[in-house]
């Protein structure tokens, strides 16, 4: 039987996930998600007759990954898989998505609603059947609930790796690689195909003593932070440090540490998040809001590039006072504030320049270029590479990087482009 690869969304670009794997008589779909434009509107991946797709397998809860599950579920039934801290999470998110972007998405609440019905919960190592495809499936190390999937064929395995990370973070341990040594062929993000991140360690090491630095000099640190794994993982590392200063927490990121600590088999260091949880300050309201940004201490608030949410307050009151300090911890995509105060030093076009402290720090919950390489490596006979979720420059460097050290086939493909296996 022939099989085929898809894609959907993530050819060439960052997020919009969407890769189907496909015999001649049905197919099954890994993630679905969405990105935005330049006018923050959501783009949806490609779409497939629905009778042919008989269910989707969810890598992870990030928006890009799950957005567009629900479209799916507007004129027909699909089953959906994902682990069972992402079952949670994926519910958070598109509720979220709804509240945020209602008039400009095609499906409603009763279509989450159907989503969630519909989802099915597997653990890491059981095997799937999703029509005639039997799939497995290891940690991905990338939040908690990341998976990679494998889809076996008669051909051989298909491993997609979803996000990927092989660092030791404080939610998640590395991803678990070895369910890909079998895998024909790979596809694989590559959003730092050109980069390599320094060390984890050293960069809490000078996080952490910037942080200590601002506050023993009076100030106030803002750190914007993604409600989703990212904030957790700063708050760990305060718990874990013992900070001796407030430290408060805005947004999405409570409810989403709650549903980490009822699920803590897929948390790294649980001691250190349920101290977060016990031990810092959530926002209940504006009164909150106004005490934090006054106090000597630290805020952790989304959005984490500084797109919307409690941070842009917090930044309008820190940012004019050179004691203060933004200290960024996320990717920060092109046109956004984060980016702007990066480039020019300001949050838009007409702000004043920042007066405070700025700093980025690489938490960066994707592989770099070597470690991908490493985890490509994994294969014992890789004869394909198919590389998605990168920007184009991205794609295009590791592409090279893989040709140069495995002489193995690499694929750049476009959304829509259709490759056989």
């Amino acid at each position: 039987m022939e099989y085929s690869v898809r894609i959907l969304g993530g050819g060439n670009e960052v997020g919009r996930a969407g890769i189907e794997i496909a015999n001649s008589n049905e197919s099954v779909i890994l993630d679905y998600g969405v990105n935005f434009n330049q006018k923050d509107e959501p783009n949806f991946p490609l779409q497939e007759i629905p009778s042919k797709v008989k269910g989707f397998i969810v890598s992870h809860a990030h928006l890009d990954h799950i957005g567009a599950l629900p479209i799916y579920q507007i004129s027909s039934t699909k089953p959906v898989f994902g682990t069972g801290i992402t079952k949670y999470i994926t519910e958070l998110m598109l509720k979220d998505f709804i509240k945020l972007s209602g008039p400009k998405i095609p499906f409603e609440w009763v279509e989450v609603k159907k989503t969630m019905d519909n989802f099915k919960t597997f653990n890491y190592g059981e095997e799937l059947e999703v029509g005639s495809f039997a799939i497995s499936t290891s940690s991905a190390g990338h939040i908690p609930g990341s998976a990679i999937t494998v889809v076996k064929t008669e051909k051989g395995d298909i491993s997609y790796t979803g996000d990927i990370n092989v660092t030791m973070a404080k939610l998640v341990k590395p991803a678990e690689i070895e369910v890909m040594r079998k895998s024909k062929v790979i596809i694989t993000e590559a959003t730092y195909g050109k980069f390599n991140h320094p060390s984890r360690k050293s960069v809490e090491d000078e996080f952490f003593s910037s942080v200590m630095e601002v506050l023993e000099g009076g100030g106030t640190v803002l750190v914007p932070a993604f409600s989703l794994s990212r904030s957790q993982e700063i708050l760990s590392i305060f718990a874990e440090r013992n900070i001796p200063y407030p430290v408060y927490y805005d947004g999405l990121s409570r409810t989403i540490m709650e549903i980490m600590i009822d699920n803590s088999q897929y948390i790294n260091n649980k001691e250190a998040l349920k101290k977060a949880y016990d031990e810092f300050t959530y926002v209940k309201g504006w009164e909150d809001r106004r005490k934090a940004w006054r106090t000597n201490g630290v805020i952790v608030a989304s959005a984490g590039m500084l797109k919307g949410g409690p941070a842009v307050y917090y930044f309008k009151k820190v940012s004019d006072n050179s004691k203060n300090a933004i200290f960024l911890v996320s990717y920060q995509a092109e046109n956004t504030p984060g980016r702007k105060l990066l480039e020019m030093g300001k949050f838009d076009d007409t702000s004043p320049l920042l007066k405070a402290r700025l700093q980025m720090f690489d938490f960066s919950s994707h592989a770099g270029k070597n470690q991908l390489l490493d985890i490509v490596k994994t294969s014992e006979s890789l004869e394909k590479l198919i590389v998605v979720h990168a920007s184009p420059d991205s794609a295009q460097a590791f592409s090279e990087y893989v040709k140069q050290n495995l002489g193995v086939e690499v694929l750049v493909p476009k959304n829509g482009q259709e490759i056989t296996i």
